[in-house]
């Protein structure tokens, strides 16, 4: 009998957090690297942000609290949702966690049987399917193409749920590929789960904000209300709020799975940190002009490495309109040798060339379930994008 869970066997580590610490590595030893694998901004939080959880800190907030939030977080949540969304919620619907990681791993953990099916679009964020693995349920991935800007086909989903399937999870924008769907999309998408009446949705929200080109956000619930007893809509602070390293998410939705999801919380975390939670009630209350003024700085970066990364041999980047990422095709390099010798069978091998010969540290397309690509966060200088770019550019030049 081993020793380590079988469950654990079923799953890998995050695949972004794995590049993220072997470019830090490098870095400790003193090789020049230009990090652009980490969904993070490199923006610092707003000040009155961290002017809240200084004050919250000076009051002595820092007890315990209720499980899944205090009660002016949940209220600072429900009415974010009716403001921004048009989506009515009592407090007793809504859950807070650390990090929307910690909201989808409970709401997955809380409702999965063994064989139960999540039906989720590819490429897709590294996490879902590993959760879903962990809780003894079947990721099923349905696959996208550049050609559809890697949005989900009404018919595609269609053909993927079955009587197994329990929930469908839906992203936009999206993580990696910044591709993001308009109510009109949506729309198409809620009326194949009408049909359907068995299967729940998540919709993670996280990357509401960070939309660009004039595209407007919708959310399932908002778009389909029938949807509502059966959609747990998530969101968090991390993206948009520039606090990545404060860890805090949350979700709205059906009484039921709300109180099974504090169930869970209660045997694991227990409650988010109280400072954070209080910084949280400002973050959703307080200014919003400074995503804007970040919105504006994303697309100049966008365009950049879209514009520099198309004039690369063999790579085709399309232009996303949301998050923080490129999603650029390798699928020319394929069977090609670097520079430095190293023969490119697929996009594993080639971030791995890259960041060993080039020092550019980028997370291969696969870890999302997807075709021959690679993931590059802009959230980075301008100064340091122009200059991973280039090297990209060299790299991929050199490739015979």
């Amino acid at each position: 009998m081993g020793f380590i869970a079988d469950s654990l066997n079923r799953i890998q580590p995050s695949a972004t957090i794995a590049v993220a610490t072997k470019a830090r590595q490098l870095k400790a030893e003193g090789r020049d690297i230009i990090s652009l694998s980490a969904g993070e901004p490199d923006f610092d939080t707003p000040q009155n942000i961290k002017d809240a959880a200084k004050r919250a800190l000076d009051a002595g907030k820092t007890k315990y609290t209720d499980v899944d939030g205090i009660p002016e977080l949940k209220a600072a949540i429900v009415a974010k949702f009716k403001r921004e969304n048009g989506l009515d919620y009592k407090t007793s619907q809504v859950s807070v966690g650390t990090g929307g990681k910690q909201v989808l791993y409970n709401a997955l953990l809380a409702t999965l049987n063994p064989g139960d099916e999540v039906v989720m679009p590819a490429p897709c964020w590294v996490s879902y399917a590993d959760i879903v693995l962990l809780g003894g349920g079947k990721p099923v991935f349905v696959e996208t193409t550049l050609e559809n800007g890697y949005r989900l086909q009404p018919e595609d989903l269609e053909k993927a749920i079955t009587p197994k399937t329990k929930w469908f999870i839906f992203n936009s924008p999206s993580n990696p590929t910044g591709s993001a769907y308009s109510a009109a999309d949506i729309k198409k998408l809620t009326d194949v789960m009408l049909r359907h009446p068995h299967v729940w949705v998540i919709t993670d929200d996280i990357y509401e904000h960070l939309l660009y080109d004039g595209l407007k956000f919708a959310t399932v619930v908002e778009v389909e209300p029938r949807l509502h007893d059966r959609t747990l809509t998530m969101n968090g602070l991390s993206k948009a709020y520039c606090m990545t390293g404060w860890r805090l998410g949350y979700a709205a939705g059906p009484e039921i799975i709300i109180k099974a999801m504090c169930k869970l919380q209660s045997q694991s975390t227990s409650n988010p940190s109280s400072i954070v939670q209080w910084a949280g009630v400002e973050a959703l209350s307080g200014p919003q002009d400074f995503i804007a003024k970040n919105n504006a700085i994303f697309v100049q970066r966008r365009d950049l490495v879209v514009s520099m990364l198309n004039q690369a041999k063999g790579l085709v980047c399309p232009k996303p309109q949301g998050a923080f990422y490129v999603y650029p095709s390798c699928k020319e390099t394929i069977g090609k040798t670097s520079a430095g010798g190293a023969k490119i069978n697929n996009d594993e091998d080639f971030v791995t060339a890259l960041l060993q010969e080039e020092g550019v540290a980028c997370v291969h397309g696969a870890a999302f379930a997807g075709p021959p690509s690679f993931r590059i966060s802009y959230a980075a200088s301008t100064e340091s994008l122009e200059e991973a770019c280039k090297r990209i550019q060299r790299f991929c030049g050199n490739l015979k």
